[in-house]
C-alpha cells in the first residue's frame, strides 16, 4: 500500500508548523477524499477496511492510555473504593484492588451506557412515552455513493464513503422530522447509530410527538405510514 516507504503517524508526528498532531486528526488526513487525487489508500479495496480498522484500533489505544496515565485529572478516586465495589456486586474484600477508571466520556464503557440509559429515561418521564420509532439505514445504491466509485470498486471498499454520504442524509432527516415537523410536531428525541456487518451505518430514532400532533387511530398511522 505505501510502495515509497510513507511513514504512519507516531507521538513525534508535526505538522508544516512543528505543531504535534493526535493519532485522529493524522488518520483523518490521511482518508480524506480530494480532486483529482489518486489516493493508495482509497483504491486498496479491501485493504483500506483493514487499515481503518488497525488505525481505529491505535486511536483508541491511545485514548486508553491517555485515562490510565491521567487518572487525577478525571478525578478517580471520586468512583474508587467500597461504594463502587457494592455498586457492581463485588461483596470479596479481596478483589477490592486499585482500578483504572474510564470516565463516562469513554464511548462504549460501562458508564457511558449507563449515562446514556439514564439520560433516555429522564427524557421518557419527562416527555411521555415514544410515539414514533424511526430507523433509517444506508442504502449502498444511493446515486451519491455509486457516483464517487471507481469502476472497478464496489460500496464495501469504501467505507469512509458510505459513512460520510450516510451522515449527510441522516442530519438532513433530522432537520426534515425535528424542525420542519414532517411526522408533526416534534417534542424531544433520541436515537443511536450502529453498524451491520456489512460495514453499513444505521440509526434508530425515538420520537415524542407534542399533545396535538400523537398518533391517536388507525386513520393516523394509515396517514403516515407507507410501503
Amino acid at each position: 500500500m505505501f510502495p515509497f516507504g510513507t511513514h504512519g503517524w507516531d507521538i513525534k508526528t508535526t505538522d508544516y508548523n512543528g505543531q504535534k498532531v493526535s493519532c485522529r486528526a493524522y488518520y483523518s488526513y490521511m482518508l480524506q477524499i480530494r480532486p483529482n487525487d489518486q489516493s493508495m489508500l482509497l483504491n486498496a479495496g479491501r485493504l483500506l477496511q483493514q487499515y481503518v480498522v488497525d488505525n481505529y484500533v491505535k486511536i483508541e489505544s491511545g485514548r486508553l492510555r491517555w485515562i490510565k496515565e491521567h487518572q487525577s485529572d478525571i478525578r478517580s478516586e471520586l468512583y474508587q473504593g467500597l461504594h463502587d465495589a457494592l455498586h457492581v456486586g463485588e461483596t470479596n474484600a479481596e478483589n477490592s484492588g486499585k482500578r483504572t477508571i474510564l470516565p463516562s466520556s469513554f464511548i462504549g464503557d460501562r458508564r457511558d451506557m449507563t449515562q446514556c440509559y439514564e439520560d433516555g429515561m429522564a427524557i421518557v418521564l419527562n416527555g411521555g412515552k415514544p410515539d414514533i420509532f424511526l430507523t433509517m439505514t444506508c442504502n449502498p445504491s444511493w446515486s451519491e455513493i455509486t457516483s464517487e466509485l471507481l469502476p472497478f470498486q464496489t460500496p464495501q471498499d469504501r467505507p469512509d464513503l458510505l459513512t460520510r454520504i450516510f451522515r449527510s442524509k441522516f442530519e438532513k432527516l433530522k432537520d426534515d422530522v425535528i424542525n420542519k415537523g414532517f411526522l408533526g410536531k416534534v417534542k424531544s428525541y433520541m436515537y443511536v447509530t450502529k453498524f451491520q456487518k456489512q460495514e453499513l451505518p444505521h440509526v434508530h430514532m425515538l420520537l415524542v410527538l407534542e399533545s396535538n400532533d400523537k398518533l391517536r387511530d388507525p386513520k393516523d398511522y394509515d396517514s403516515m405510514v407507507r410501503a
